[in-house]
C-alpha cells in the first residue's frame, strides 16, 4: 500500500508540473483535451458565467464576467500549489515515520501542513523531516517552492503585457471602424473617390495585429477571458470586423486591395480558427445571417455613394459567402462560448463612436451634468 501512495504522489506531482510547464512556459500550443488546465475552465468558466448570467443584467453582467479572467489565473496557480502540496504530503505519508512530530506518528493531515509549509518555505519547525527519504524529498519540494514562485513572477508581467499591446490596438480601432466595429464603417472610413491607399494602410497594419493577436492568445490562452475594458470592444469583435471587410475586398475589389485583403483574410482566419481549437469549441452556423441580402445591398448602396466602384453580380454573391463560410461559423462558436458579441456587417443608425462620448456629455457637445445626481463614473 505504500509504495503505491508514493507511486500516486509522483504521478501527481508529475501532472501538476507537466500541465503548468505546458501553460506557462511552453511556446507552443497544445491541443491535447485531457489537461487539468483544460478541466478548470470547463468546469469553473460555465459555473461562473452562469452564476452571472443568473443575477444580474446589463453593464452589471459584463462588469462581473471581466473579472473571471484575471481571478481564473490566481485560481489554477491555488489549484497547481494545492495539488502539488497534496501530492508531496502522500510521498511523506506513505512510509509511515518520514517526518517526526511531538506526538509521534504523523497522520495524513499533519503530512499536508508539513508539506505546504516546505513548498512554501515557512520553516516553522514544529515538524521535521525523520528518514534521509523525507530529507531529500523536503529539500527537493522547498526548492520547487522558489521555481514555483519565480515563475509566477515572470508570467504576471508578460500576460500583462500582451493585454496591454491588444487593448492599445483595439483602441485605435474605435475612430477607425466604429463602436463596435463593423466592415461598412471601415470600408466607408478608408476610401475616398476610388482611393484605395488608406484601405490597403489599414488591411496591412492589422494583418500583423492578427498575427500577434494569435501568437500571444496561444502562448497565453487565459488571455480569451481577458474582457475589453471599453463599452461596444472586445478582441473577437476587433478579429471579427477584419475579415468581414476583407472578404469583401477579395469579393468586390480588383488590385492591389484585393491582393493585401486575401493576405489579411487569410492571416486573421488562421487566429479564429486556432483560437476555437485552444478553446475546445467546434465550428456552428449562426442561427441568423449576419449578412442577409437586404443588408448587402444597403452595404452596397451606401460604398457606392462614397465613391467606390464595386463588382457586383451572382458570382460576387456567391464568392462573398463562401469566403464567410470559412470563418463565421469559428466565430460564432466562440462567441457562444465567451458570451461576447458578434458586430453586424453593417449598422443602420451609426451610433457614437467611444471617443465622442462621456460620463459627462453626449457626441456633439458636452453637457453639464445635473447637480444632485449622480452620472455614469460614480462622480456628481
Amino acid at each position: 500500500m505504500s509504495v503505491l501512495t508514493v507511486i500516486f504522489g509522483i504521478l501527481l506531482v508529475l501532472l501538476v508540473l507537466g500541465d503548468a510547464f505546458e501553460t506557462v512556459v511552453f511556446p507552443r500550443r497544445v491541443t491535447r483535451r485531457m489537461r487539468l488546465v483544460s478541466l478548470f475552465y470547463r468546469l469553473t468558466w460555465p459555473l461562473w458565467s452562469g452564476t452571472v448570467l443568473a443575477l444580474a443584467s446589463g453593464k452589471r453582467q459584463e462588469n462581473y464576467l471581466s473579472y473571471y479572467g484575471p481571478l481564473s489565473f490566481i485560481l489554477l496557480l491555488s489549484m497547481w500549489a494545492s495539488l502539488l502540496v497534496i501530492g508531496f504530503a502522500f510521498m511523506y505519508w506513505a512510509p509511515g515515520n518520514a517526518i517526526k512530530t511531538p506526538e509521534g506518528a504523523a497522520s495524513f493531515g499533519l503530512c499536508v501542513y508539513f508539506s505546504g509549509t516546505t513548498l512554501f518555505t515557512l520553516g516553522l519547525g514544529d515538524i521535521v523531516p525523520n528518514a534521509l527519504f523525507a530529507k531529500v524529498l523536503s529539500v527537493l519540494e522547498a526548492g520547487m517552492g522558489f521555481a514555483f514562485l519565480a515563475i509566477v513572477i515572470s508570467y504576471l508581467p508578460a500576460l500583462n503585457q500582451s493585454f496591454s499591446r491588444r487593448e492599445v490596438n483595439i483602441s485605435l480601432l474605435d475612430a477607425r471602424a466604429g463602436s463596435p466595429p463593423t466592415a461598412a464603417e471601415i470600408l466607408r472610413r478608408h476610401i475616398s473617390d476610388n482611393n484605395m491607399e488608406a484601405l490597403q494602410k489599414f488591411l496591412h497594419e492589422w494583418e500583423r495585429w492578427s498575427a500577434e493577436l494569435l501568437e500571444s492568445h496561444l502562448s497565453y490562452p487565459v488571455l480569451v477571458y481577458f474582457r475589453s475594458q471599453h463599452d461596444n470592444q472586445s478582441w473577437l469583435a476587433a478579429l471579427t470586423s477584419i475579415p468581414d471587410t476583407s472578404a469583401f475586398a477579395i469579393a468586390s475589389l480588383q488590385g492591389a486591395s484585393a491582393r493585401q485583403a486575401q493576405l489579411t483574410f487569410a492571416i486573421t482566419r488562421h487566429a479564429i480558427v486556432d483560437l476555437a481549437l485552444v478553446l475546445h469549441t467546434s465550428p456552428r452556423e449562426p442561427e441568423i445571417s449576419r449578412l442577409p441580402p437586404p443588408d448587402l445591398a444597403a452595404l452596397r448602396s451606401m460604398l457606392t455613394t462614397e465613391g467606390l466602384q464595386l463588382q457586383q453580380g451572382p458570382d460576387v454573391d456567391k464568392r462573398l459567402n463562401e469566403l464567410r463560410l470559412l470563418y463565421e461559423p469559428y466565430i460564432h462558436a466562440i462567441s457562444k462560448r465567451l458570451l461576447l458579441a458578434i458586430p453586424p456587417w453593417i449598422i443602420e443608425s451609426r451610433p457614437s463612436d467611444n471617443w465622442q462620448v462621456s460620463a459627462w456629455g453626449q457626441s456633439a457637445g458636452f453637457r453639464k451634468p445635473v447637480r444632485g445626481k449622480k452620472r455614469d463614473g460614480g462622480h456628481f
